[in-house]
């Protein structure tokens, strides 16, 4: 395992599964606007940190110059090159926030979703950004906003000891804005929300709020950090 990798707890263990999840995401494509709306990829060279399985490579190649997928799992990341191998401008490496794998201001886009940028301890991965980040270029951060939503109410039962207005100071001190954002879970069955359930939380929070929660949608806030260089 590289060095300062702290192992996810779903996508890791759970590939197969966490793609189900990927894919009942935003299906409205929320996140994906707001982005837009403050910067746009277009042409220009995007980098998605954590970029896992590489499910969101494609979008981004489909615009971009260049995309370059860092990913910490080796096993994740050869996944990610399979699946983008067709498309002539998308690389994929072996990587960490804390030491990205690209020049110094050669990025224009950076994307990190659910990954590394949680928070408090993120400091050495920020001035990473620092490092790679172009002049006029836009990092985004999506995370999970726990202070509203269903999601976020099982989010604090699940994880009670992320302070999510604390979260939020730490990311305003750093010179980030926020976007909230109100998107959603969106199932094709119940097995596979209660299976990605499952893989979010732990198991006994993961059987209550599944007993709580009726169908196969779930609201679902977040926010989009994001700051410009």
């Amino acid at each position: 395992m590289l060095d300062g990798v702290v192992p996810s707890p779903n996508i890791w263990q759970h590939p197969e599964t966490y793609e189900l999840e990927n894919r009942a995401t935003d299906p409205d494509g929320v996140i994906e606007s707001a982005m837009r709306g403050i910067a746009d990829w277009s042409g220009r060279d995007v980098l998605d940190l954590g970029c896992g399985t590489g499910f969101h490579l494609p979008r981004w190649a489909s615009d971009a110059r260049s995309v370059h997928g860092v990913e910490p799992h080796p096993g994740l990341a050869a996944v990610a090159a399979r699946r983008t191998a067709r498309l002539g401008n998308v690389t994929v490496t072996v990587g960490t926030a804390q030491r990205i794998p690209v020049p110094p201001a050669s990025i224009d886009v950076m994307h990190a979703r659910w990954a590394y940028f949680l928070g408090p301890g993120c400091e050495p991965g920020l001035r990473e950004l620092d490092r790679v980040m172009r002049r006029g270029g836009t990092a985004f951060v999506i995370d999970n906003d726990s202070t509203r939503s269903t999601f976020g109410s099982w989010f604090r039962r699940g994880y009670p000891m992320v302070d999510g207005v604390e979260v939020e100071r730490f990311w305003s001190l750093h010179g980030w804005q926020r976007e909230p954002l109100d998107i959603e879970w969106r199932f094709a069955t119940r097995c596979e929300l209660e299976a990605v359930v499952r893989i979010e939380l732990e198991e006994q929070v993961a059987s209550a709020v599944l007993a709580e929660h009726v169908g196969t949608r779930v609201d679902y806030a977040v926010n989009l950090w994001w700051k410009g260089f």
